[in-house]
């Protein structure tokens, strides 16, 4: 009766856990597939959780920081969303690959135009963006997400240093150090592009031409081997013949 009570006891313990931690990995998040560098382009996934047991996740609203605007965001089709992107006039321009950006992306919502995100799943948002900014080690995303009763989470408070993880966090991305020759480095013309795609085309058709020969004297050796194979074969076929004959003159 004691084991039995001591192991009810502990299955209660367990599920209040489990039933308490939940909430903590349930918000919307942002991480990068591969790795997010200063100065670099990346592609990022935000991570959608439906919270609810009786409605779905039908709309998401990520709102880019314009104090780092990014002058290229470019979301990926999700199956059964349709994204809109939102422009924005900035109040100080940006140079990116020799030439000012006046207006950057501030906002990119999905919409579901089916069943959206059901109950007990999840659904994960990629988008390109870049160049991510030299000056910051992180960047916040306010996430406002709408569920199919109307009801809207605002995903929205950004986490203090040194402060517990507040009820309802933003998504934050954390950036990595600058890697060497990245794409979108402040060092980086646009003009360093086409010079990188020719020698990309002139070593491919390096590779062509080198692998041409060694092709060519592949099939030789190939049809030099058949017709060894047969010459043996006919050669043999005559002997077997030829034996044949001697035995039958005898």
């Amino acid at each position: 009766m004691k084991a039995s009570r001591l192991a009810g006891a502990a299955a209660v313990a367990v599920s209040a856990v489990v039933v308490l931690s939940t909430p903590c990995f349930a918000h919307v998040t942002v991480q990068p597939e591969g790795t997010a560098a200063k100065g670099g382009y990346a592609v990022v996934d935000f991570k959608v959780p439906n919270e609810r047991d009786n409605a779905s996740t039908t709309k998401l609203e990520i709102s880019f920081p314009t104090e780092h605007p990014l002058s290229s965001v470019m979301p990926e089709p999700v199956p059964g969303w349709e994204a809109k992107v939102t422009k924005s006039t900035l109040d100080k321009p940006i140079e990116s690959h020799g030439r000012q950006i006046t207006e950057a992306v501030t906002k990119v919502t999905w919409t579901a135009d089916g069943k959206g995100i059901q109950p007990g799943f999840f659904q994960k948002f990629p988008v390109s963006v870049g160049a991510l900014p030299e000056d910051a080690d992180e960047l916040v995303f306010k996430a406002i997400q709408t569920y199919s009763n109307d009801e809207v989470v605002r995903w929205i408070e950004v986490p203090q240093e040194g402060q517990e993880e507040p009820d309802n966090p933003a998504p934050a991305l954390e950036l990595s150090a600058a890697e060497d020759g990245h794409h979108g480095s402040s060092g980086s013309k646009a003009s360093d592009e086409p010079a990188d795609d020719a020698s990309a085309a002139a070593a491919n058709t390096t590779t062509t031409e080198a692998a041409e020969p060694a092709d060519s004297t592949d099939t030789t050796a190939r049809v030099l081997g058949v017709v060894g194979i047969v010459v043996g074969a006919a050669g043999v076929a005559y002997g077997v013949l030829a034996g044949r004959r001697r035995d039958t003159t005898a």
